[in-house]
């Protein structure tokens, strides 16, 4: 049965409002809806009969189509499939339709030498392996890659005709880094996709400069009566020569990436270029040098990142710096994994000695975060911290990031019963304190963890070992003092120092005054 294009339209609209279950569909708001929907895509305002809908819903549940949609009818006037999960979309392709297709593979494929028609060279194979697929059941040939569960794909076909229509979109966006999500109006001249990930390119209305979208950070979209803006400023068709990727900076000059690709890796990037612009300038025994003509972004960082081993940065110096630090973020992740044979045994020399360190407890980037916190702080209070004496309190940011998973084992292994009595972040040490020498806390039943946020410590901890045990007297302390070597452990960024608060101990002073530390004060409970 032939089926013009008119009647095609009421068929996908009448399936589309009959999957939507939160109204009820009378026979009147299915009319009304084929009639906006033949507005929408033929331009004609021409009224719809009774008859015409009712027939098309005998046609949709006969085989004529090859349909059989249940149908049925509620309370004697309401519209409604019987399987909730039914819809036309979701019908086998006819053995009519897979011969027609193969058809037109056939006849596309003739195109396949001419240029023009190279975009369509994946289509083809795709709709060839499909049509093989249905015909003999058997498993596909070609697996082309998709990710089915990617976010903001239902705003593709709607956003591709507002640009088609020149419509203002109002968008709700939430990028990653927004705490909220916000409203704009916003004119939209691309759609790209990017390693399977979609955007929208365009311009905020009232706004020259390009802007991209990330579909799947989309919450919502909406058509609005504002005059277009178009774009006269950017060839869109020449935007994305100038960088990998979609973060473009409109306004500024491509320089020369130079890299260095090691042997086993060379082959791979030879006959996959990073970027149009890459051209082989050099090679060596242990592999080749190339150059690549763009600019600078994120995109390109990840791109090298991804090569790992296999590549090192040779110049600009920026690029350089910033794989080096990434990979040095990465690295040092690792190195933060505390395992639990290492923790008993440091526990263990905690209980015995009185004090204990712990290696790389926190990684740079969290480090990293409790300075910005930090920064922060001050420059919203226009003041400079030297010691911060309630700091959760002050920065209750802060408690989150010194709390990681690692600290939370170290005090859960020492003593779950432990209570946080007081945190203190101190940017340098009081005279008082630094001046006092040895000293022992009379305070029994509890410890301290300190903190160490910078590297080069001007200042070392001094300990007399197992001098916890005992509450000295001053005469004491000077006996021990002269008969026993102290002891000072080597500390670096991200180490923390586990001292029980009855420890004998000074801070040996160094003439540079900087500290940058977190202590913590934690109670035991007794049984």
């Amino acid at each position: 049965m032939a089926v013009n294009k008119n009647a095609l339209i009421r068929y996908k609209t009448i399936d589309k409002y009959l999957q939507n279950r939160l109204r009820k569909w009378t026979l009147n708001a299915l009319i009304e809806k084929c009639s906006d929907a033949l507005y929408e895509y033929e331009g004609k305002d021409t009224s719809i009969s009774k008859r015409t809908i009712q027939l098309d819903i005998q046609n949709m549940r006969s085989d004529k189509l090859g349909y059989n949609a249940p149908i049925i009818v509620v309370d004697k006037k309401y519209y409604t499939y019987e399987n909730e999960n039914y819809s036309i979309t979701n019908l086998p392709i006819s053995a009519n339709d897979l011969e027609k297709l193969s058809e037109s593979v056939a006849f596309l494929k003739q195109f396949n030498g001419f240029s023009h028609f190279n975009e369509l060279n994946g289509i083809i194979q795709k709709l060839e392996d499909h049509i093989y697929t249905k015909q003999t059941n058997n498993n596909p040939i070609i697996d082309f890659e998709k990710n089915e569960n990617l976010k903001g794909l239902q705003f593709l076909d709607i956003i591709y005709k507002m640009i088609l229509n020149h419509n203002v979109i109002k968008i709700t966006y939430k990028s990653f880094k927004a705490r909220q999500e916000h409203s704009f109006l916003f004119n939209a001249y691309l759609l790209k996709e990017f390693r399977n990930r979609w955007f929208v390119i365009g311009s905020k209305q009232g706004q020259n400069d390009i802007m991209n979208l990330a579909l799947d950070r989309i919450i919502a979209i909406s058509e609005s009566d504002i005059p277009y803006h178009y774009n006269t400023r950017f060839n869109l068709n020449e935007y994305f020569n100038k960088a990998i990727g979609v973060s473009i900076n409109p306004n500024l000059e491509t320089e020369k990436i130079l890299l260095f690709i090691y042997k086993n890796h060379a082959p791979y990037v030879i006959t996959k270029p990073l970027h149009a612009s890459q051209k082989v300038i050099e090679k060596t025994l242990f592999g080749i040098i190339i150059s690549l003509d763009i600019q600078h972004n994120y995109e390109l960082e990840k791109e090298i990142l991804s090569l790992g081993e296999g590549v090192k940065v040779i110049a600009p110096e920026r690029l350089k710096r910033n794989v080096k630090d990434r990979l040095r973020y990465a690295f040092n992740s690792y190195q933060t994994e505390l395992t639990t044979e290492n923790l008993t045994n440091t526990i263990k020399q905690f209980r015995q000695k009185g004090a204990a360190t712990v290696n790389q407890l926190y990684s740079l980037r969290e480090i990293k975060k409790i300075h910005q916190a930090l920064r922060f702080y001050e420059r919203t209070n226009n003041l400079s911290i030297h010691t911060l004496t309630d700091l959760f309190t002050a920065i209750p940011l802060t408690k989150e990031l010194v709390f990681n998973k690692n600290l939370q084992k170290v005090i859960a292994q020492i003593d779950k019963t432990a209570t946080l009595v007081s945190s203190v972040y101190h940017r340098k040490y009081s005279k008082s304190i630094l001046q006092k020498g040895w000293f022992q806390s009379k305070t029994k039943h509890q410890f301290k963890i300190i903190i160490y946020l910078k590297n080069n410590i001007e200042y070392d901890l001094a300990v007399i070992l197992g001098s916890h045990k005992t509450i000295l007297k001053p005469k004491e302390i000077d006996l021990l003092v002269k008969n026993s070597i102290a002891y000072t452990s080597q500390i670096q960024k991200g180490d923390i120092q586990l001292i029980q608060d009855n420890l004998l101990r000074k801070w040996d002073v160094s003439q540079k005054q900087f500290f940058d530390s977190i202590e913590l004060t934690f109670k035991i409970e007794l049984y």
